[in-house]
């Protein structure tokens, strides 16, 4: 018999008790069961191509993540997944079969392309090694392969087709970088203090989950200069990321995504096509979000948007 130390049970009963028992069911019982759906073939489309940063944590959600976006906009547009490092073959064995034609980036690779890159912007060095989230930032434009950029978490899932998001990604008049709104502020800055310091204005409530970039946004000297901002490296490293993005993007040209693609902290899909699962509300990926795919159908390969899906009482 396995006997647990009262750390473990305490960590055990805190988890029971967020995830509920449908959550657990849904985490522990029915995501796997994503990896006996077929591969998605020919992800070679070229209007953008989808960079995710992933790792041994998430890339199970990505699965979900990757096959919701593919089913929901019936788009195959190319895919490059960067691991950070920790993901074990087993690990990256399941992404290359179920998306046999993506670029899949080992951490040691990416180390000696974009250390050699970042030789001349010292700051920027320090941040790719030390900050688990900076890749998002360097490595997804050295390995880029399209002009276009479309930014994905590992937290993210589909219920229908995209279409605002996938209208800007696919219109080439369209010159702005495009993402999602947050839930309120949540930068490593002040919006007011930085507006006299950098020359410009930080777009509001900009979240970095789900976006349009264009390459030319990215520049690594707008990044270097932005990292010497004074207080950029105090608070959560997790919105350094998202504030050299939102950063970025304000300079180059922004506009948030419609409203139907606002990160919400409430639980409910309410027919939106799109939610950004973040850790607060990680949970609810499970019990909420998958839990209303399996109901779409996606486990079954007889996918349903949600508006279809709602319609006829799923």
């Amino acid at each position: 018999m396995v006997r647990l130390t009262p750390g473990a049970l305490k960590l055990a009963a805190g988890d029971a008790f967020k995830h509920g028992p449908k959550g657990i069911w849904y985490r522990d019982v029915v995501r796997p069961r994503i990896l006996a759906t077929p591969p998605v073939e020919g992800t070679v489309d070229g209007p953008c191509e989808i960079h995710v940063l992933t790792s041994s944590r998430d890339w199970l959600n990505l699965v979900w993540t990757l096959k919701s976006f593919y089913a929901a906009s019936g788009r195959r547009y190319a895919l490059c997944i960067h691991e950070d490092g920790s993901l074990d073959d087993v690990a990256l064995g399941h992404l290359s079969r179920h998306f046999p034609r993506a670029r899949i980036i080992r951490r040691r690779h990416a180390d000696a392309v974009v250390e050699k890159n970042l030789k001349h912007f010292p700051l920027s060095l320090k941040f790719r090694r030390t900050n688990l989230l900076a890749p998002k930032i360097f490595d997804f434009v050295a390995f880029l392969e399209s002009d276009r950029m479309a930014v994905f978490d590992s937290d993210l899932l589909f219920f229908d087709e995209p279409t605002a998001y996938l209208e800007r990604i696919e219109d080439s008049a369209y010159g702005l970088n495009s993402f999602n709104a947050d839930v309120g502020e949540a930068y490593a800055i002040d919006r007011d203090t930085v507006r006299p310091l950098i020359g410009h204005d930080l777009v509001a409530r900009f979240n970095s989950g789900l976006g349009l970039a264009h390459r030319a946004s990215l520049r690594t000297d707008w990044v270097e200069e932005f990292l010497a901002l004074p207080g950029i490296f105090d608070g959560f490293f997790w919105r350094i990321e998202q504030t050299l993005y939102a950063l970025c993007s304000s300079r180059y040209g922004v506009e948030l995504l419609p409203d139907e693609y606002t990160l919400r902290l409430e639980a409910g899909v309410n027919g939106r096509p799109f939610r950004h699962y973040v850790g607060g509300i990680r949970h609810l990926m499970y019990s909420e979000g998958m839990a209303q795919l399996t109901r779409q159908g996606l486990l079954r390969g007889t996918w349903a948007g949600v508006r279809n899906a709602e319609a006829r009482g799923a």
